[in-house]
């Protein structure tokens, strides 16, 4: 079925329409962003009641209830806490590498089957958990399916996507992870509420509905043309679902880009031992550099521990979840902006205007905190919805500038012989920082007090500078063409070596 606007890619002149096949294809496979995004707020709003803190970490519900002279910033510190919500991030890292491997040899869709069956599992696990061993052991689980969805579906979208629209088809991965995470957001205020003290089973339990949704999802997946190239030499096979994705009969321009891409994989038998050498030094910057650097803007502050930080600003539990919930629609409302404009307006240009709003709100938040809220007691009213409405606006400048671009340009800019291995390193990376993060937030709120959010601040900058300076413009270059990017750039094409040329990639 071909419906829907013509397409030329500026960059290689592919002929294509914005078909249904291929907008229905990525939906099913953002599912894995739903399922990502909801562990990350279900874990964030359990570990914020007194029911579920009273059967697993009774330790830290005496502190908060009853130990008077403990600070504000420190009655949540705790290792085993921290471990029920990093644990997945382990899991995540090891399960990647392996998720590289399947996805090289088997192709996309399988990955994405893997990984919802083992969230669903982790989901189960979770839900009917009676002890802390338990508990982790689902969210081991939990991770194995978020490493592998993580690997495979960034990859999925950039390839199904048109190059002209490839951004707001690779950003559909980040609002996923906006929707699962409102939705965890406002099943916690609902469970909350349950009388019993059993609420966090459900939440928990929620998480096999967008799990089931993507394992079922995942069966009837078409795999992409460059995986069915990359995998089994069928030209014809590959021209036919790239007819399709595209709705016309005029591919051949992309089909050729496809096979010279695959033959060159084909040649490559250790395609992480490839990715250390010197031509494709950018990105490997890149999977190292834009991964790290997402994590360190202190977004998962917000994602995973919002609610500990309302009730630490002197807010009641449900009152905790309900801002919670607000901050859940504005990143999933920003996330949406930056859907509708990456394509106009460019990556470059979004993360150097979500860096700045980030940094000017992370500052008055913490310059807030520092004034106001000493070890007891608690902000003000006006102060403590002014932090909020602080957090909203850093929200959504993370939302449309580092969360869905920090997974879109790495699954952009890999060739095909490499890129598997290089989204394996993308995920391992960011799920490395995202377990160090959250197993050192609460000791570092203890000791830094409110300077966590200048600490935090000044990575902002330094990561505003960087991009500014090293990374090109990838808006509506085919993906099989992104090497053309580094060779016109001011600084890695001493590298890579230049290409002759009219137009050249802005530098800084």
């Amino acid at each position: 079925m071909a419906t829907g606007l013509a397409i030329t890619s500026e960059g290689g002149n592919y002929n294509g329409r914005m078909t249904l096949f291929v907008i229905l294809s990525c939906m099913m496979a953002a599912m894995g962003g739903v399922i990502f995004g909801y562990d990350i707020g279900i874990s964030g709003g359990v570990t914020s009641m007194d029911s579920f803190l009273k059967k697993f970490f009774p330790e830290v519900l005496t502190k908060m209830k009853e130990d008077t002279k403990i600070s504000n910033y420190c009655m949540f510190d705790s290792q085993l806490l921290t471990s029920f919500t990093s644990s997945l991030y382990v899991a995540g890292l090891v399960a990647s590498f392996f998720a590289s491997s399947v996805t090289r040899a088997f192709g996309r869709m399988p990955s994405i089957l893997v990984g919802g069956a083992a969230f669903l599992a982790g989901a189960a696990l979770g839900g009917a958990a009676f002890n802390v061993t338990m508990l982790i052991l689902g969210r081991i689980l939990l991770g194995v399916g978020v490493g592998f969805a993580n690997q495979a579906v960034p990859l999925y979208l950039s390839e199904m996507a048109p190059a002209k629209y490839r951004g707001a088809f690779n950003n559909g991965f980040q609002f996923s992870v906006g929707i699962g995470a409102l939705s965890a957001n406002l099943i916690n205020f609902g469970t909350q509420k349950i009388k019993g003290g059993w609420g966090w089973r459900i939440s928990l339990g929620m998480a096999a509905v967008p799990a089931s949704i993507l394992t079922l999802g995942a069966i009837f997946l078409p795999e992409t043309p460059n995986s069915l190239i990359q995998r089994n030499n069928d030209h014809q096979k590959a021209k036919l679902m790239l007819q399709r994705v595209r709705g016309t009969n005029d591919v051949q321009a992309e089909l050729d880009d496809l096979i010279r891409a695959s033959s060159i994989s084909e040649t490559i038998e250790h395609p992480f031992k490839k990715i250390v050498q010197r031509k494709y030094r950018p990105q490997l910057v890149m999977a190292i550099a834009i991964p790290f650097f997402q994590q360190v803007t202190g977004i998962n502050v917000i994602a995973f521990y919002a609610p500990i930080l309302f009730r630490t600003i002197g807010l009641g539990e449900s009152a905790s979840l309900l801002s919670a919930v607000m901050t859940g629609i504005v990143g999933t409302v920003s996330t949406f902006i930056s859907m509708l404009v990456v394509d106009k307006f460019g990556r470059r240009a979004l993360f150097t205007v979500g860096g700045i709003q980030m940094f000017i709100s992370q500052v008055l938040i913490g310059a807030i905190m520092a004034a106001q809220l000493g070890d007891h007691g608690g902000l003000d009213k006006e102060s403590a919805y002014l932090v909020l409405i602080l957090i909203c606006v850093y929200v959504a400048g993370f939302g449309w500038s580092w969360g869905p671009l920090g997974w879109l340009v790495p699954s952009e800019i890999f060739p095909l012989e490499i890129r598997s291995a290089g989204q394996s390193i993308t995920v391992a990376v960011s799920f490395l920082f995202t377990f160090i993060v959250a197993q050192t937030f609460l000791a570092m709120l203890c000791h830094f007090k409110a300077g966590i959010f200048f600490f935090f601040g000044g990575w902002v900058v330094v990561m505003t500078v960087f991009v500014y300076l090293f990374l090109p413009e990838t808006k509506n270059m085919p993906i099989e063409q992104m090497d053309k990017v580094w060779r016109e750039h001011w600084f890695w094409k001493r590298m890579v070596g230049e290409v002759s040329g009219k137009s050249k990639i802005e530098g800084p």
